[in-house]
């Protein structure tokens, strides 16, 4: 994309979906590549990853081919993969949708278990993308959107998933911070954290208690959260550089 045009607009913007095989970041790449946006599909595991690619030219058959990252990312003895580095540093804007979750008292969470979330959860995405600012920054453009958790938009206390909720939290200090430092060269940044959102990670009675805990009694569609997630990185996230936005219908 020509560094020189910030307009709002998916065409040709090189867009990679960390975490894009499936859940929010399927349903995201859904409705980037139906806003023509060139993308880079990362997940683990290829047969999921060809299926999530096969999804997203079916329903966007004019839209340009995904290229597909088979990248496991767990255990993460590497923080930064070369690939999905050198991938991020390639693009024009970047969602970072991966996030292995702990469900556990703190009684029953383990040190494996607080090294495994503030890695992947906070260490991973912050790094990952501080590098792609700093490669955006120098063609002066550039979009990043991470993804928080539920309810991880302010200090909390959790008695079932605090080491997972602790690192989602300290991602909103990597979001204002990256658009401090680099918003005067172009780049913006943004936090989304959604509320209980259908997708196929969630089932059983964990799906019903969360359905009996959501405002309106039913989950959020992944397809809602996806389609305001593109609007910021089509040019909302402009005007919203270091915000924080809560998708979880007026979650107390």
């Amino acid at each position: 994309m020509d560094s020189s045009n910030t307009a709002a607009g998916l065409a040709g913007l090189r867009c990679l979906v960390v975490g894009g095989s499936g859940g929010l970041g399927l349903a995201l790449s859904l409705r980037l590549a139906q806003g023509g946006a060139s993308l880079t599909l990362h997940g683990r595991e290829p047969a999921r990853l060809s299926a999530a690619a096969e999804a997203v030219r079916y329903a966007s058959p004019e839209a340009p081919a995904p290229k597909l990252l088979v990248c496991p990312l767990e255990p993460l003895g590497e923080l930064l993969p070369r690939p999905l580095l050198e991938a991020a540093r390639e693009c024009d804007a970047l969602a970072l949708c991966y996030g292995p979750f702990v469900h556990a008292s703190l009684a029953e969470t383990g040190p494996a278990d607080w090294a495994l979330m503030a890695a992947a959860n906070l260490a991973f995405p912050a790094a990952l993308a501080s590098e792609a600012a700093a490669a955006m920054a120098g063609r002066g453009f550039g979009r990043i959107l991470l993804f928080g958790g539920t309810r991880t938009d302010a200090i909390r206390a959790y008695r079932r998933n605090a080491a997972y909720a602790a690192a989602k939290t300290g991602l909103a200090v990597a979001a204002k911070s990256i658009a401090a430092e680099f918003a005067p060269r172009g780049v913006s940044c943004a936090l989304i954290c959604p509320g209980y959102v259908d997708t196929e990670y969630v089932g059983g009675e964990f799906k019903a208690g969360m359905e009996r805990a959501s405002p309106r009694g039913r989950l959020i569609a992944a397809s809602r959260v996806a389609d305001f997630a593109a609007r910021l990185m089509e040019g909302g996230m402009d005007l919203a550089n270091g915000a924080v936005i809560n998708l979880d219908e007026g979650l107390a």
